[in-house]
């Protein structure tokens, strides 16, 4: 079995992100946050293909692929819970500042110099560049709400 240790860590962030997405998407479930709701829908997709695709490599590599993302999705999800108390803005902020994790969480795998080619190439090609649209588009709908 290859060390499957950076792709864990990966898998880890995105099941987070994906417990966020869900969380904030119920945060945003009220009068006038259809737009708000709109918008990250399609990023907890994203997040939701990138984790069967980080499972399947860690299977691939004869690993057991974790199920949950443990105590590091529990912050994010707090944050939510008292957002109404911040301003419905803050649930986009805290999903920014997991997309920007994620993105630095990315680039610092790229690093990884045993990193399997194909890995290398899925986080070069697709997951990578989710995060850095998610950003993108992310700070867009923070621009479009006034504060």
């Amino acid at each position: 079995m290859q060390n499957t240790t950076t792709i864990e860590k990966l898998l880890e962030d995105e099941l987070s992100a994906t417990e966020t997405y869900q969380k904030a998407l119920e945060e945003l479930d009220f009068p006038g946050g259809q737009f708000m709701r709109n918008s990250i829908t399609p990023m907890l997709g994203d997040h939701k293909a990138a984790v069967s695709m980080l499972q399947e490599q860690i299977v691939k590599l004869g690993g057991s692929p974790h199920k949950s993302s443990g105590t590091w999705g529990n912050w994010p999800k707090l944050v939510l819970e008292n957002a109404e108390l911040l301003g419905k803005r803050s649930a986009l902020k805290v999903l920014l500042a997991g997309e920007k994790t994620g993105e630095a969480y990315y680039s610092e795998a790229l690093k990884d110099s045993t990193l399997p080619t194909d890995i290398r190439s899925l986080i070069e090609n697709k997951l990578l560049p989710n995060q850095q649209l998610h950003i993108r588009s992310l700070d867009r709908v923070l621009e479009a709400i006034p504060a």
